[in-house]
């Protein structure tokens, strides 16, 4: 029998998955990219030999994150990246990095890829209406902090100010700014969505169109710091010029506003128009009260819609929900219930059996992150280290979930701890 040729299998499989994979060595040289990774980076092997070798040369550059790996011998897991690509496509990955040393003594950082685009541009998507116009008293919101929300928001339909709603994808932001819309008290034409994720010139003419109208309009610019600086500098012309109409003019971004400036993202002239009211609306994990009663009600209108019999969920699967950090709040919730209900007959209550296998995987994840974080102060049962090897230990741990915050950029994560740059590299490479 002829011997089986491993390395010509391991590149087939490594060009036919579905995972990103890219792997460099000390010097800067790529010696895997495979044909996922190309189609998510929109480069060849060549162009992105030569950006590895040109930051690899000018110190002046920021590490990315596989010669971080390198740097500091340290594995990096469920890091999230939103970027452009070199076709000018907007890729959202989650990637994990782990150092590795050949049996020659080589070390080299790999990178495993998984694209999550689609459930992002999911995730941004608004939430189910149900045919019906969403007013402040349809939306289902029991906690002190939601409840705060909805009077802020109703003090700006009174005013007709404009508001800059700030939150994660899938809080329910467009549901506010619908809300809005419903609750003044002098009514306008139309309420007028602008997804900044499109092409912003089409954007521009359309709001140009609408802005020099007789009627008046709200509109709602969903994730404003998509937009460049000129198309977010000639939205505050338009309105400039226009004040003699009515108009009502409402935005979201998905960080602080503070933050998105000074990277650049956000034109002080656009921020300033918003600066007599910004709305935080905060994350599900924030307002956990909330999400029964949110399931309560998506139920409700299934046996409204459709006759179904459920009634809600089993004590289990109620105490996994409200445990669950829910990282693409309520929208994650809603396409979860969708996906469950699919799968429902006669059944009165959501049984685990009942729940999909890529919700287990979450679950099971989340677990483990859990875990070891809460091992760093379980003292049961364990013999006392030295301090400083305990404190240094903590001093990791605390670094690692700071710069996963920071998308592993070391300036920022530099910054939010309050320490020089050279000091946190320092600390990186010490590991």
């Amino acid at each position: 029998m002829k011997q089986l040729d491993r390395s010509s299998v391991f590149e087939f499989m490594i060009e036919k998955i579905e995972t990103g994979l890219c792997a460099i060595d000390e010097n800067g040289r790529v010696i895997v990219y495979n044909k996922k990774m190309r189609e998510l980076t929109g480069e060849s092997l060549e162009q992105i030999t030569q950006r590895f070798l040109s930051q690899s040369l000018d110190f002046n550059l920021e590490q990315n994150m596989l010669q971080k790996v390198l740097a500091s011998g340290q594995s990096f897991k469920h890091i999230k990246q939103t970027f452009w690509n070199a076709l000018g496509q907007e890729v959202t990955m989650i990637n994990d990095y782990y150092p590795y040393t050949l049996n020659d003594g080589t070390k080299i950082a790999i990178q495993l890829s998984r694209d999550i685009t689609q459930q992002e541009f999911l995730m941004d998507r608004p939430l189910s209406r149900y045919g019906a116009p969403l007013t402040f008293d349809i939306i289902t919101a029991v906690s002190k902090s939601m409840k705060q929300v909805i009077q802020q928001a109703k003090i700006a339909a009174l005013g007709r100010i404009p508001v800059m709603l700030v939150g994660e994808s899938g809080t329910g932001k467009d549901m506010i700014a619908e809300g809005i819309h419903h609750e003044l008290s002098e009514k306008n034409e139309r309420f007028i969505t602008l997804i900044c994720r499109r092409n912003e010139d089409t954007l521009l003419a359309q709001i140009e169109k609408y802005i020099a109208e007789e009627k008046n309009y709200t509109f709602f610019a969903e994730r404003i710091e998509f937009l460049s600086d000129g198309a977010q500098n000639r939205i505050v012309e338009l309105l400039e010029k226009h004040t003699e109409r009515n108009h009502v003019f409402i935005a979201s971004i998905g960080e602080d506003p503070i933050d998105l400036i000074q990277q650049g993202r956000l034109s002080k002239n656009l921020y300033y128009l918003f600066s007599n009211l910004t709305i935080q609306v905060p994350s599900l994990r924030e307002r956990r009260e909330d999400i029964k009663p949110f399931v309560d009600d998506y139920f409700a209108r299934r046996r409204m819609a459709y006759g179904s019999s459920v009634k809600g969920l089993a004590p289990e699967i109620e105490k996994i929900f409200l445990n669950y950090d829910w990282p693409g709040n309520l929208k994650e919730l809603e396409v979860l219930l969708d996906d469950i209900s699919a799968l429902l007959t006669t059944e009165e209550y959501v049984e685990l059996i009942h729940i999909p296998a890529y919700f287990k995987w979450k679950l099971k994840q989340a677990e483990t992150v859990k875990s070891e974080q809460q091992s760093l102060f379980d003292f049961s049962g364990q013999n006392l280290q030295p301090l400083d090897e305990y404190m240094r230990k903590v001093e990791d741990h605390y670094i690692t979930y700071a710069l996963q915050l920071n998308d592993g950029n070391i300036s920022q994560t530099a910054k939010a701890l309050g320490i020089h740059r050279q000091g946190l590299q320092y600390r990186l490479k010490r590991k």
